[in-house]
């Protein structure tokens, strides 16, 4: 797959599409380019069949640094116009990270470096986190006057409850990838010089599985954060009916009757 982007490379091989933040001499900063090219990335993500995982990482050492500052430093020049930070979130921000979060398709980060403000965001907001032993997370937000945005706020409590969310997010510490493992922040590290093989096997797991069960799972998970325990049981049967109906679900039971592993379409 050819890029037609100035600030991602991509890659699609075995149903798994890689989107690498491509800015390294910025850290991956966040830029309103990049913005869009996640937004047009994402968006194809989600219609073509043949991607069934997608991972997002960064370039360099870095995952991402978070927002550009030096894109909106004029906002804080003598007589300059100060940054509407609402409309900034609704229009650059909310819709990328709700494209991510209901994508019905599996989303790792490939955490390689630093994740720093949305940068982190962004991180927390897949399904799956993987990192190397370099990789540390802060929420930089609170050294400049600022909250947790991009989500952080939600998912940060839902990763690793409220008392460690509102240590990182009060205290905007640095977070390290093995303290990070330890509070259930990220699902794995790995060393560095294995670092893409594992990436590359878990992705290439998550998109041999049937994708539109995963896709159904997403949305009851996502669902049950506020959901009474009535409500999350209809729900589950819903969705149940509909995954029930599916390819791979007949495909799956076919194969475990049959006593082979099963081969799934994504269908």
């Amino acid at each position: 797959m050819a890029d037609s982007y100035s600030t991602l490379a991509t890659t699609l091989e075995n149903g798994v599409f890689t989107i690498t933040l491509n800015r390294p001499d910025a850290l991956n900063a966040y830029s309103r380019e990049m913005g869009v090219e996640l937004g047009a990335a994402f968006r194809m993500a989600q219609r073509d069949d043949s991607i069934r995982c997608i991972v997002l990482t960064g370039a360099g050492r870095a995952f991402s640094a978070g927002q550009d500052l030096q894109e909106i430093k004029d906002c804080y020049s003598e007589g300059g116009q100060p940054l509407d930070f609402g409309a900034h979130l609704r229009n650059q921000y909310n819709t990328l990270i709700t494209r991510i979060r209901s994508l019905e398709k599996p989303v790792v980060a490939a955490v390689n470096g630093v994740a720093a403000g949305a940068g982190a965001s962004f991180a927390f907001a897949c399904d799956l986190r993987i990192c190397t032993p370099k990789a540390s997370f802060v929420m930089a937000f609170v050294n400049i006057g600022l909250i947790p945005d991009s989500a952080a706020t939600l998912t940060l409590v839902q990763h690793v409850g409220y008392a460690r969310a509102a240590e990182l997010c009060m205290l905007g510490e640095k977070l390290s990838a093995e303290d990070a493992l330890r509070f259930g922040l990220v699902n794995r590290v790995v060393e560095e010089d294995h670092f893409e093989a594992s990436v590359r096997t878990l992705a290439e797991k998550l998109a041999a599985l049937p994708t539109r069960a995963i896709g159904l799972t997403k949305r009851a998970l996502n669902r049950a954060w506020t959901a009474t325990l009535a409500d999350q049981l209809e729900y589950e049967a819903f969705l149940q009916a509909t995954a029930g109906g599916t390819q791979d679900h007949t495909e799956g039971v076919r194969a475990f009757l049959e006593k082979r592993q099963p081969t799934f379409s994504g269908q």
